[in-house]
Protein backbone atom coordinates (compact mmCIF):
# COMPACT_ATOMS: atom_id res chain seq x y z
CA UNK A 1 0.00 0.00 0.00
CA UNK A 2 1.43 3.35 -1.07
CA UNK A 3 0.39 6.40 0.92
CA UNK A 4 0.23 9.83 -0.66
CA UNK A 5 -0.27 12.94 1.44
CA UNK A 6 -1.04 16.32 -0.10
CA UNK A 7 -0.62 19.71 1.52
CA UNK A 8 -0.58 23.35 0.57
CA UNK A 9 -4.18 24.07 -0.28
CA UNK A 10 -6.03 27.11 1.00
CA UNK A 11 -8.04 30.21 0.22
CA UNK A 12 -6.48 32.83 -2.05
CA UNK A 13 -7.63 35.75 -4.14
CA UNK A 14 -7.67 35.56 -7.89
CA UNK A 15 -4.30 36.32 -9.42
CA UNK A 16 -2.34 34.93 -6.50
CA UNK A 17 -0.32 31.72 -6.21
CA UNK A 18 -0.26 28.48 -4.25
CA UNK A 19 2.12 25.54 -4.20
CA UNK A 20 0.76 22.08 -3.51
CA UNK A 21 2.98 19.26 -2.28
CA UNK A 22 2.48 15.52 -2.29
CA UNK A 23 4.71 13.07 -0.48
CA UNK A 24 4.72 9.35 -1.24
CA UNK A 25 5.62 6.64 1.24
CA UNK A 26 7.91 4.98 -1.33
CA UNK A 27 9.58 5.83 -4.65
CA UNK A 28 7.31 6.29 -7.64
CA UNK A 29 8.21 4.23 -10.71
CA UNK A 30 6.17 5.65 -13.59
CA UNK A 31 5.37 9.14 -12.44
CA UNK A 32 2.85 11.40 -10.81
CA UNK A 33 -0.33 13.13 -11.73
CA UNK A 34 -2.43 15.92 -10.34
CA UNK A 35 -6.19 15.90 -10.78
CA UNK A 36 -8.92 18.13 -9.45
CA UNK A 37 -12.61 17.88 -8.76
CA UNK A 38 -14.94 20.83 -8.44
CA UNK A 39 -18.37 20.52 -6.78
CA UNK A 40 -20.83 18.79 -9.06
CA UNK A 41 -18.18 17.99 -11.65
CA UNK A 42 -16.16 14.95 -12.55
CA UNK A 43 -12.53 14.59 -11.59
CA UNK A 44 -10.32 16.07 -14.29
CA UNK A 45 -6.69 15.79 -15.25
CA UNK A 46 -4.48 18.77 -14.42
CA UNK A 47 -0.84 17.80 -14.94
CA UNK A 48 1.57 14.89 -14.96
CA UNK A 49 5.28 14.25 -14.82
CA UNK A 50 6.91 11.09 -16.08
CA UNK A 51 9.42 9.57 -13.68
CA UNK A 52 11.18 7.79 -16.55
CA UNK A 53 11.48 10.54 -19.18
CA UNK A 54 10.78 13.71 -17.20
CA UNK A 55 8.10 14.62 -19.74
CA UNK A 56 5.47 17.09 -18.58
CA UNK A 57 1.87 17.39 -19.70
CA UNK A 58 -0.79 19.92 -18.74
CA UNK A 59 -4.47 20.40 -19.26
CA UNK A 60 -5.16 23.29 -21.62
CA UNK A 61 -6.98 25.13 -18.85
CA UNK A 62 -3.83 25.42 -16.72
CA UNK A 63 -1.09 25.52 -19.35
CA UNK A 64 1.19 28.50 -18.81
CA UNK A 65 -0.02 29.04 -15.25
CA UNK A 66 0.71 25.75 -13.46
CA UNK A 67 4.01 23.91 -13.21
CA UNK A 68 4.53 20.34 -12.02
CA UNK A 69 7.91 19.26 -10.76
CA UNK A 70 9.28 16.55 -8.54
CA UNK A 71 12.03 15.68 -6.11
CA UNK A 72 12.82 11.98 -6.44
CA UNK A 73 15.08 12.01 -3.39
CA UNK A 74 12.19 13.17 -1.24
CA UNK A 75 9.53 11.12 -3.09
CA UNK A 76 7.66 14.39 -3.49
CA UNK A 77 5.84 16.10 -6.33
CA UNK A 78 4.77 19.72 -6.41
CA UNK A 79 2.21 21.75 -8.29
CA UNK A 80 3.03 25.42 -8.51
CA UNK A 81 -0.14 27.32 -9.35
CA UNK A 82 0.18 30.93 -10.49
CA UNK A 83 -2.37 33.45 -11.72
CA UNK A 84 -5.14 31.50 -10.04
CA UNK A 85 -8.70 31.98 -11.23
CA UNK A 86 -12.02 31.32 -9.46
CA UNK A 87 -12.59 28.42 -11.87
CA UNK A 88 -9.51 26.71 -10.41
CA UNK A 89 -11.47 26.18 -7.20
CA UNK A 90 -11.57 22.43 -6.51
CA UNK A 91 -10.21 19.63 -4.39
CA UNK A 92 -6.81 18.73 -5.79
CA UNK A 93 -5.55 15.17 -5.71
CA UNK A 94 -2.13 13.75 -6.41
CA UNK A 95 -1.87 10.23 -7.72
CA UNK A 96 0.73 7.63 -8.60
CA UNK A 97 0.81 6.38 -12.15
CA UNK A 98 0.22 2.64 -12.27
CA UNK A 99 1.87 2.14 -15.67
CA UNK A 100 2.42 3.93 -18.95
CA UNK A 101 -1.21 3.63 -20.06
CA UNK A 102 -4.03 6.18 -19.80
CA UNK A 103 -1.85 9.08 -18.63
CA UNK A 104 -4.71 11.60 -18.70
CA UNK A 105 -7.36 9.41 -17.09
CA UNK A 106 -7.95 8.33 -13.52
CA UNK A 107 -7.75 4.77 -14.82
CA UNK A 108 -4.00 5.15 -15.25
CA UNK A 109 -3.37 5.76 -11.56
CA UNK A 110 -3.46 3.29 -8.70
CA UNK A 111 -2.90 5.22 -5.47
CA UNK A 112 -4.38 8.58 -4.55
CA UNK A 113 -3.95 11.15 -1.85
CA UNK A 114 -6.81 12.37 0.29
CA UNK A 115 -7.06 15.68 -1.55
CA UNK A 116 -6.48 19.27 -0.56
CA UNK A 117 -8.99 22.09 -1.02
CA UNK A 118 -8.07 25.08 -3.15
CA UNK A 119 -10.48 27.99 -3.13
CA UNK A 120 -9.93 31.05 -5.29
CA UNK A 121 -12.04 34.10 -4.57
CA UNK A 122 -12.80 36.76 -7.16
Amino acid sequence: QVHLVESGGGLVQAGNSLRLSCVASEPVLYGWGWFRQAPGKEREFVALISATTGSLFYADSVKGRFTIFGDNVKNTVYLQMNALKPEDTAVYFCARRANSDYPFSSAGYDFWGQGTQVTVSS
